[in-house]
């Protein structure tokens, strides 16, 4: 019979080395599952034939389970993705082709759909749909993308430098208004203070970057959002955050809620609009 070795260990014997190897090709190397790319052992047989007594058994399947739990199935699919977040995952490439150029067919704006391998060892993550329910995903994508920006138009409350503030950040009464002096304060307000209850959400007022979510001096807790052209809003005094440095932000996310940290005599909300860095007077964009 023929012993076999993994790593310079005994694991057994087979009666037939031609035929063992014949089966690890079929029931181990060789596989007729979807979207398997490469199947690898990560340890190779040794054989040595040896002279036996004739009660010695073959351990053909024990050796053959140790192989497969040492063997690396590689599995491979195609990402059609719209951005960083809404993606779908089809089989083939033909399919991804198929799917984008269909979407292309149907929405003329659809140019930022792109296609990318993807490699994985965990066949959990293969993930992956038809040519029609790929194509359905990216069809309830976009036109709930088309749909938000369509809503984003209609309920433009202001323009700030070409940016589209189209959302309240809170609901209250105007507690301390922009430029007014104060005894707690060397200068005068760089805000618009809103009252509202602690815990409220803060929403942010346009699509844009948080630049910072941390706590800041007598700010607070704080979040800072880089809409571009020069337009940042600051959200100061906050209890929570519910953001990161580096996230994006549609008009109406939550990022925050209301809070009293920092220099702050009661729970408000501070909103600083700033233009080209300098501040403006919040209150010519919100709660006219």
């Amino acid at each position: 019979m023929y012993l076999v070795k993994l790593q310079q260990e005994d694991v057994g014997y087979i009666s037939n080395e031609k035929n063992f190897k014949e089966i690890i090709n079929k029931e181990i190397l060789e596989s007729d599952e979807k979207n398997v790319e490469f199947i690898s052992m990560n340890v190779e047989p040794q054989y040595e034939m040896k002279l036996v007594s004739r009660s010695q058994e073959s351990s053909e399947q024990a050796i053959l389970s140790q192989l497969k739990d040492n063997t690396t199935i590689t599995y491979k699919f195609y990402e059609i993705a719209l951005n960083d977040s809404e993606k779908t995952y089809v089989n083939t490439l033909e399919d991804a082709i198929n799917v984008v150029d269909k979407i292309k067919q149907e929405y003329k704006d659809a140019k930022d759909l792109q296609i990318m391998e993807k490699y994985t060892e965990n066949k959990e993550e293969v993930a992956t749909s038809s040519v029609e329910v790929a194509q359905s995903d990216l069809k309830n994508i976009i036109n709930t993308k088309v749909e938000k920006e369509e809503s984003k138009q209609q309920r433009t409350i202001a323009d700030i430098s070409g940016i589209k503030i189209s959302s309240i950040p809170v609901k209250g009464q105007i507690t301390s208004r922009y430029g007014e002096g104060s005894r707690r304060r060397r200068s005068s307000h760089t805000g618009l203070d809103i009252g509202a209850k602690s815990g409220t959400g803060i929403h942010v007022v346009a699509d844009g970057i948080v630049t910072f979510a941390g706590t800041k001096g007598s700010y607070g807790k704080l979040v800072k959002v880089n809409h571009g052209k020069g337009v940042e809003t600051w959200y100061a005094h906050c209890s929570k955050i519910y953001t990161t440095q580096g996230a994006k932000v549609q008009s109406g996310d939550i990022i925050s809620a209301v809070g009293s940290t920092g220099n702050s005599t009661g729970p408000h909300l501070h909103l600083e609009i700033r233009l080209n860095g300098n501040t403006i007077n919040p209150q010519k964009y919100l709660y006219k």
